[in-house]
């Protein structure tokens, strides 16, 4: 009987085995999965989401602004007519992802349009 016992503890084992194995080779199918998703090579990018098309977006309109500058130059006078079209894309972002934001993500949207709305709006004041 204890040569039976002995058996099953090796069965079990052998199973537990297969088993940690099996999620050894889930747990790396999976990571490679995730690589291939983010573009498989590390490049210092930031993932491509929502926040960061809306952040290069409200970096533009910034800019076209003159409100933010390259290092070095000096500083620019305001292009509206850009600084709005930046704007209205980030609008029209905000519009087209209704109902499918992230709650972080809608006050990110909503405070950076906020912010650019108000620069804007004093800015097209002083040049008047």
């Amino acid at each position: 009987m204890a040569e039976q016992d002995k058996d099953k503890k090796l069965i079990i084992d052998e199973d537990w085995k297969n088993q940690a194995q099996r999620d050894k080779e889930k747990l790396a199918e999976q990571e490679a999965q995730e690589e291939h998703d983010e573009g498989g090579e590390d490049t210092g990018l930031p993932p491509a989401d929502l926040t960061g098309l809306a952040s290069m977006l409200a970096t533009q309109a910034f800019f076209a602004l003159g409100l933010i500058g390259r290092e070095g130059e000096p500083q620019r006078q305001p292009d509206f007519v850009l600084g709005k079209f930046h704007i209205d894309m980030l609008e029209m972002l905000e519009q087209k992802t209704q109902g499918n934001r992230t709650d972080d993500e809608t006050k990110m949207l909503t405070g950076t349009l906020g912010q650019l709305r108000m620069a804007f709006v004093q800015l097209a004041e002083k040049a008047s």
